[in-house]
């Protein structure tokens, strides 16, 4: 037999022990064959978390529970002013607590004018006139609101006025000199603690932005 022939023989013995191999790696298919089915996903353990539409406005009910008159009003508000947060209102309700008081401690009207009512800034020129006709002046530093709450809230349903009633606990150093610069009231280093309840007014939907302190109970 030829060198030929026998590289031949060869070549075929391969091929066909290649293709039995094949034959039991991959199976054979007879017919017409479905698709593989997609794994299905592995199933979440834990609760299920279920989004719920129209649920309360955490705004609100972080102060009064839903459905009091304050939430009402507060909704109301909301309503006629969408812009309206109660969280900002706050904020700046805070930053307001503290310029007025030492505006009012210092003399210094002017400045905080804005924030005050008709009555509220005649009330505070009276206050500082009579310090300052018995010759004394007040030096203070304002530490910082410990507390601050909102008591309470109504809103006229015909004017649209508001009325936010804000609480506040600070600390601040104070002492009152007499027209020698002797400290006659007070500490410059014994801190004391205030308490106040103010509060601020404003029309909802009106193009003055600005709340108004109009009443001032200690």
């Amino acid at each position: 037999m030829n060198s030929p022939l026998i590289q031949l023989l060869v070549l075929a013995a391969i091929a066909v022990f290649l293709i039995l191999r094949l034959k039991n790696v991959l199976g054979t298919r007879e017919g017409f064959e479905k698709p593989p089915l997609p794994t299905p996903p592995a199933q979440r353990s834990g609760p299920a978390f279920e989004v719920i539409e129209g649920g309360p406005d955490l705004d609100i009910t972080d102060h009064f529970d839903e459905g009091t008159a304050q939430a009402r009003a507060l909704a109301e508000m909301k309503r006629i002013e969408p812009s309206f947060n109660v969280t900002d209102f706050l904020a700046g309700g805070r930053g307001a607590y503290e310029m007025i008081v030492m505006g009012y401690e210092t003399g210094e009207l002017d400045e905080i004018k804005s924030f005050l009512s008709e009555d509220i800034y005649e009330s505070f020129v009276d206050g500082v006139a009579a310090r300052e006709d018995q010759g004394l002046t007040i030096e203070a530093n304002f530490i910082g609101v410990r507390e601050m709450s909102l008591e309470n809230v109504t809103l006229d349903p015909d004017t649209k006025e508001a009325e936010m009633t804000l609480r506040f606990v600070a600390e601040l150093t104070q002492a009152v000199r007499n027209s020698e610069g002797e400290i006659v009231e007070g500490s410059l280093t014994d801190a004391k603690k205030q308490k106040d309840t103010w509060v601020f007014s404003r029309h909802m939907g009106s193009d003055d932005p600005n709340w108004f302190l109009v009443s001032t109970d200690g």
